[in-house]
């Protein structure tokens, strides 16, 4: 079983960048293939981006290709979200998950363990 604890949310300016760290404990992160979503109030969790095990290979939404970037550090631990150019609507609470059965996926149930989140808030 896997912990997972989201950091580094901001009020942040439009335009402005954030890097999000999520650190794992419980069991090695390099066992799962990781991704962070967001929720926005009033709308359903939105998939970012995701990574698998080794790093090597990434998957972005539509939505942030060439703004957000998702990497790893097996050997820390942690999976990270930088965020450049951020917009208003970029404004949400932030997670990271761990896949359940190790695919690359950008559906919410396929993800089984989930942190607390962390707040993003972009002001125009």
């Amino acid at each position: 079983q896997a912990q997972l604890v989201e950091s580094g949310g901001d009020l942040v300016q439009a335009g402005g960048s954030l890097r999000l760290s999520c650190a794992a404990s419980g069991r090695p992160l390099s066992t799962y293939v990781m991704a962070w979503f967001r929720q926005a109030p009033g709308k359903e969790r939105e998939f970012l981006a995701t990574i698998d095990r080794s790093g090597s290979v990434t998957m972005y939404a539509d939505s942030v290709k060439g703004r957000f970037t998702i990497s790893r550090d097996n050997a820390k631990n942690t999976v990270y979200l930088q965020m450049n150019s951020l917009k208003p609507e970029d404004t949400a609470v932030y997670y990271c998950a761990t896949s359940i059965a190790g695919v690359m996926s950008s559906k919410v149930p396929s993800y089984g363990y989930w942190g607390q989140g962390t707040q993003v808030t972009v002001s125009s």
